[in-house]
């Protein structure tokens, strides 16, 4: 069986991000979405509620591609992360060259950690290469419209979020 994790903070989960997993799912059998509990970053989202919003918008997913795909939290290296799920390969997504500079370094570092796990890049599609999870939180912030880089679900949720933060 292959066995991929797809590791990121997914605050919130886009469609750039679901883009990823898709075409991800024609690689493995059985995909991890590793869900980074990174403090520094200071996520908007709860990690349950990025479970949560990450579970449901893969449901429909799965069924399609008849890929499995699980929601895994982590807080460790992600190389242990990898090892903990059985990973053989580790799924990035990249958007831009400042993207692959930072993940050449990463790569490196975790073939010295562990080099029978591979790292396979994977680009966002045009459509989706502008999407950052930053960005959409600002726009929304600011009261824009991001109905076109989430999905209505997440969309929703985002709106909920910052109404509450106007009253």
């Amino acid at each position: 069986m292959r066995i991929g994790l797809y590791p990121g903070t997914f605050d919130p989960i886009t469609l750039g991000h679901l883009d990823i997993i898709r075409r991800a799912t024609t690689l493995v059998d059985k995909l991890f979405i590793g869900v980074a509990i990174n403090r520094d970053k200071g996520p908007m989202f709860q990690l349950e509620e990025r479970v949560a919003l990450i579970e449901s918008e893969c449901a429909q997913l799965a069924r399609e591609t008849g890929a499995e795909i699980l929601v895994h939290p982590f807080e460790n290296l992600l190389i242990d992360c990898a090892r903990d799920v059985g990973a053989q390969m580790i799924i990035r997504g990249l958007r831009a060259v400042a993207d692959f500079e930072y993940e050449y370094q990463m790569v490196g570092m975790n073939r010295k950690l562990d080099d029978s796990i591979e790292t396979v890049f994977l680009m966002a599609e045009a459509e989706h290469q502008a999407i950052a999870s930053k960005l959409v939180k600002e726009i929304a912030r600011l009261g824009g419209d991001v109905s076109k880089f989430v999905t209505p679900a997440v969309n929703a949720e985002l709106i909920g979020r910052f109404a509450k933060k106007k009253d």
